[in-house]
């Protein structure tokens, strides 16, 4: 890819960008987000069209107008958020769009099926092509897009954030497919902001920074912390500095809650207790329970039976406002679903919860306007939130800066719970950083906060304690003095139950 340059409105997402990659090798592209490296590679599967530019595959010149024009040249991509219908075998999954068809209109499913089969055996990626896509795991679902890919005749495979939603052990799994891949011939892109298996996997890094290539190198010669300063442009603290934590009371107590979703049990009778100045983390594959504690928790979902009790008060069953009224924030993990609302300017965005409330609301019920602007300048500036315009509708920054904005809201009321899942989802190094920091400041200011993450290293570097859930359970105490990844990936599939450890 040879002087990309991409843009929206008055936002310069790609600036005279060279990409080369080369055949057979595994290549990450890393960046900070709005560094353009999701934007290159839509332009390389032909979701965009560069505003000048030129691609080379194979050392021909292409032109690559549509998805359809790239998976014609070998171009495949796994996205981040699966686009499979759960409802659907894998097989019928894999072949929609492209239904192989003999004479008289007739689907040659067996053929499929067959074909499915051996390329499935042919990678090792071991999957039933007459299973449902509903029942399987995230790290199967994930195997069944990279198979659409093979299936197509995927020469080059770009995957966009591949380890965001797996388990320790599915990771290790994935990375031996990979190199199978690799083996193979294959050649593979990864965009992701997970440093360590970028250094693990990878044979060369391209690092994005503000729109442009900054840094091109073979993954041999570099560290965490040098990919970490290329793409952020300074010095980064890679692990959170925290001192011992100082728990205070316990200022949220769930008794034996027990949910219900489609007559299917969510939660089994789950029991924890959070204090003030500590973080307690919940691990686990998503799915398993944690987003109906958050829920309960927000007033989202009424509780089957049991209680919630927050500073003494019996909450159980109270409203989303009533709870926000209590000084319970809360960072959902799904932020476009539930932290903003996509029309609305990032100034109205920021007041979300709070509107009715002085002083972005007068007592005569109209908005004050200059306060809701001076409130949108300080937080922006604050959180550095990309592209800094108060009126621009939220639904235009990018996944990580819409990150940002909902982090920076909840934060600027000083709860005294807040409630966060997959927090730094997304969102790029340096903005990590920050928002860790942040999360240990409310602590040693004698804060509450419940964190629900995937992210392992996230878990084990905020937590000052910590549980892992599987199926609606609490399967077990991550002991974060002497940790065992394996032990916790043993805990995340159910296959090992531990008692809880004393509470401090």
């Amino acid at each position: 890819m040879k002087s990309i340059t991409k843009t929206f409105g008055e936002v310069v997402a790609n600036d005279a960008v060279d990409l080369k990659i080369k055949q057979g090798e595994i290549h990450a592209i890393v960046g900070e987000n709005g560094a353009g490296k999701t934007t290159i590679m839509e332009i390389l599967y032909g979701f965009y069209q560069a505003d000048s530019g030129d691609i080379k595959i194979f050392g021909k010149p292409v032109r690559i107008e549509n998805s359809h024009k790239a998976i014609a040249l070998g171009i495949g991509m796994v996205h981040q958020h699966f686009m499979l219908i759960p409802p659907l075998t894998v097989t019928e999954n894999i072949i929609l769009g492209m239904e192989p068809i003999q004479p008289g209109g007739i689907l040659k499913m067996q053929e499929a099926v067959e074909k499915i089969r051996q390329i499935s055996e042919e990678y090792g990626l071991q999957i039933d092509p007459l299973a449902r896509v509903e029942s399987l795991s995230v790290g199967l679902q994930q195997r069944v897009e990279i198979l659409k890919a093979l299936y197509r005749g995927a020469e080059i495979l770009i995957l966009d954030e591949p380890t965001a939603v797996l388990t320790p052990l599915e990771v290790n799994s994935f990375f031996e497919i990979l190199h199978r891949l690799e083996a193979q011939g294959k050649t593979i892109i990864i965009i992701t902001h997970k440093l360590k298996e970028v250094l693990e996997v990878s044979n060369e890094v391209t690092v994005m920074r503000n729109g442009k290539k900054v840094g091109h190198l073979e993954t041999r010669d570099a560290t965490s912390e040098s990919l970490a300063t290329m793409m952020v442009g300074r010095d980064v603290l890679l692990r959170v500095s925290k001192k011992p934590a100082e728990p205070g009371k316990v200022l949220l107590k769930l008794e034996n809650i027990i949910v219900d979703v489609d007559n299917q049990p969510k939660l089994k009778g789950v029991s924890l207790e959070v204090r003030s100045g500590e973080v307690f983390g919940i691990a686990g594959v998503e799915g398993n329970g944690q987003t109906e504690i958050i829920e309960i928790l927000t007033g989202l979902r009424p509780v089957g039976s049991g209680e919630v009790w927050f500073r003494d008060q019996n909450i159980t069953n109270a409203s989303a406002r009533k709870v926000k009224e209590h000084r319970i924030g809360h960072v959902p993990a799904d932020r476009k679903a539930h932290g903003y609302v996509a029309p609305y300017s990032n100034a109205e965005n920021l007041i979300l919860g709070f509107h009715y409330r002085e002083p972005f609301c007068r007592k005569n019920g109209f908005f004050n306007f200059s306060e809701i602007e001076k409130n949108a300048t300080q937080r922006i500036k604050e959180n550095n939130v990309q592209p800094p315009f108060n009126d621009l509708p939220t639904s235009k920054l990018s996944g990580g800066n819409q990150q940002k904005l909902v982090v920076a809201r909840e934060f600027s009321q000083n709860p005294d719970l807040l409630i966060v899942a997959q927090l730094t989802r997304g969102v790029d190094i340096g903005a990590i950083e920050f928002i860790h920091q942040r999360i240990i400041d409310l602590r040693d200011e004698g804060k509450a906060i419940l964190l629900v993450s995937a992210e392992l290293e996230e878990i084990r570097s905020l937590s000052d304690r910590a549980v892992v859930f599987y199926e609606g359970e609490i399967t077990g105490e991550i002991d974060l003095e002497n940790y065992d990844e394996r032990e916790i990936g043993l805990m995340m599939t159910g296959e090992l139950k531990k008692p809880m450890l004393a509470n401090p």
